[in-house]
């Protein structure tokens, strides 16, 4: 008899906004079971300025995008009675005995339903349970109308992989066009608790974000079919509700930070992002509140360097400012997030031009922002004790135009410090240099900032992973901690003080860049000169993991790795 332990249903809905997902928020429906955590909408305010002042006339659709839900289960699985039944496999799992009959448990008890019909195409579609591979069968002889066998590699033990199976296991029903679907790994009986727990909430994280398409600027719109998802056999109970309510509540943060860099730079000017960050402190008042500087501001308090960059555009710039602070108790740490903030990156007078400038792709200079404030709509839902985290922003636009910055000129930051701009296409680090300023000046233990910042990175690390930067070892330790319960790749770089020495102006304390090699590692440096030697400080260049090339879109890099570090620091 099937025990149902835990349905959550998660809504991931656009509303009168013309750009972005809704701020979702929690209300807890207790009765008898299923016991349901379910995300409703709030509808938000339109933006100011009227829709026919949109360079190209463009504006997003609103769509409305399915509910999911997810039921944890123990049903037999010849029993379950729905679309596809998607078996998780390692390639131990298909081990045959004598009579090329399954070895494994459950696999072997599936296929003697199917008169080993399951063996037999597995064996002709030479389907060996490497991770990639998937093979769907339709079948008679189930509760379910397919079973699909979705490989899990030789030993799956990190986040990523089981995140990567709940998406492939979405796409299995995309192509299904199916409704509802259960997942059951093939070998679970040795994982522990903890694992269990763990995995549940990988599978429903990935999942979530495979169903993601982001349809908003396409004139028409497909809509998803599948409804619901069973997780056979990984637990039941409150802490398994928590963990799934929580892949809720972290997947929202990461699909914000997906529509935030998607969104094109006609449509995300700085203006735009600061009222998207302004709506996310409104939605959670209760833990959020928003400061947003205009250009004045900034001059007052000395962004010379921030400001010289946002000099030429059209759009002004925007410095960003929100606070969490818990709902109750006191604040034991203070963590500061800096995420850069170019929603167009043209180069300036050191324009992008060439194979592989990557000038269309621009509007994703603002991955780290994006990062940034899609961990501030997580946090404002998971609601962390003891920890008050401060999140900023220096919004603007590199562009081209008479009054903007040129090669050549010297630039002064808030701390003093002058720069002398030998390639205004390094622009990136020149705004955070005022933004990291103002985080120490808010009187935190700690820095993490995120940037699109360097081309050397990516060619360092690849299009997956992060480098990461910082002088001090347990801030390192607690981030790539971090990273490791994302699921997110990080790759620690050094930080070669001798190659300060590329860095040396002539007329001012510093260049902005120095020479081809190492620029990564230059970039942190010049970084560090702008961070109070008393506050730990790291910095992650995600410049590779920011855009998915083959899906041609956003990943949400670094959100859940934020909301990790942040849970962390916290007292609970």
């Amino acid at each position: 008899m099937a025990a149902i332990a835990t349905a959550i249903v998660v809504s991931f809905s656009n509303s009168s906004s013309p750009l972005f997902l809704s701020k979702l928020t929690s209300r807890l429906h207790f009765a008898s079971f299923p016991m349901r955590f379910h995300h409703s909408t709030r509808k938000l305010m339109s933006h100011s300025q009227p829709l026919a002042s949109t360079l190209g006339l463009t504006h997003p659709t609103i769509i409305e995008t399915p509910k999911i839900s997810f039921t944890a289960t123990d049903v037999d699985v010849t029993e379950w009675k729905g679309d596809i039944l998607a078996v998780g496999v390692t390639e131990k799992d298909l081990t045959r005995d004598a009579k090329s009959r399954f070895e494994n448990l459950i696999l072997n008890k599936i296929d003697s339903k199917l008169d080993g019909l399951l063996a037999e195409a597995s064996s002709e579609e030479d389907f060996s349970g490497k991770v990639g591979q998937s093979t769907v069968l339709r079948i008679k002889g189930l509760g379910s109308k397919r079973v699909g066998l979705i490989g899990l590699g030789q030993s799956p033990s990190n986040i990523a992989l089981f995140k990567g199976f709940g998406e492939a296991v979405v796409a299995a029903a995309k192509s299904a066009q199916a409704s509802n679907v259960a997942i059951v790994l093939a070998s679970s009986e040795g994982l522990s608790s903890e694992s269990k727990l763990n995995t549940a909430y990988a599978i429903a994280s990935g999942a979530v974000l495979g169903l993601f398409e982001d349809q908003r600027y396409k004139s028409e719109s497909k809509k998803p079919t599948l409804r619901s998802i069973d997780i056979i056999g990984l637990g039941k109970g409150p802490e398994l509700e928590k963990k799934l309510k929580y892949a809720g509540d972290v997947s929202s943060g990461i699909l914000f930070g997906r529509e935030l860099v998607n969104s094109p730079a006609n449509v995300l000017t700085p203006g735009v992002l600061a009222e998207e960050a302004s709506k996310v402190a409104s939605t959670y008042s209760d833990v959020f509140t928003a400061t947003i500087l205009n250009v004045d501001q900034c001059k007052e308090l000395k962004m010379g360097s921030y400001l010289a960059v946002a000099e030429a555009s059209a759009n002004p710039p925007h410095f960003i400012h929100l606070v969490y602070k818990p709902p109750i108790g006191t604040v034991n740490t203070k963590l500061a997030l800096v995420g850069k903030g170019l929603t167009f990156d043209s180069g300036g007078y050191n324009i992008k031009t060439g194979p592989g400038c990557s000038i269309e792709l621009m509007k994703f200079d603002m991955g780290g922002s994006a990062a940034v404030l899609g961990a501030a709509k997580a946090l404002g839902q998971i609601k962390p004790l003891g920890v008050e985290v401060h999140f900023i922003v220096a919004a603007c636009e590199n562009m081209i135009s008479g009054t903007g910055m040129r090669p050549g000129d010297v630039v002064t930051a808030s701390n003093g410090k002058t720069i002398e701009v030998n390639n205004t296409d390094a622009e990136g680090r020149l705004t955070l240099a005022d933004a990291l300023v103002y985080a120490c000046n808010q009187g935190v233990d700690k820095i993490v900032d995120l940037a699109t910042l360097t081309g050397a990175c990516v060619v360092a690390l690849g299009p997956s992973v992060a480098g990461i930067f910082s002088p001090n070892d347990e801030l390192v330790k607690e981030v790539v901690e971090a990273s490791e319960l994302s699921g997110e790749k990080l790759w620690r770089l050094p930080i070669e003080e001798s190659y300060w020495e590329s860095m040396k102006s002539g007329v001012a304390d510093m260049v902005n860049t120095g020479g081809r090699q190492g620029g990564s590692i230059t970039a942190a440096l010049f970084l560090k000169q702008f961070v109070d030697e008393k506050i730990q400080w790291l910095h992650i260049d995600m410049a590779g993991p920011v855009w998915n090339d083959k899906k041609r879109s956003a990943t949400g890099f670094g959100v859940a790795t934020l909301v990790e570090w942040v849970l962390k620091n916290a007292s609970s």
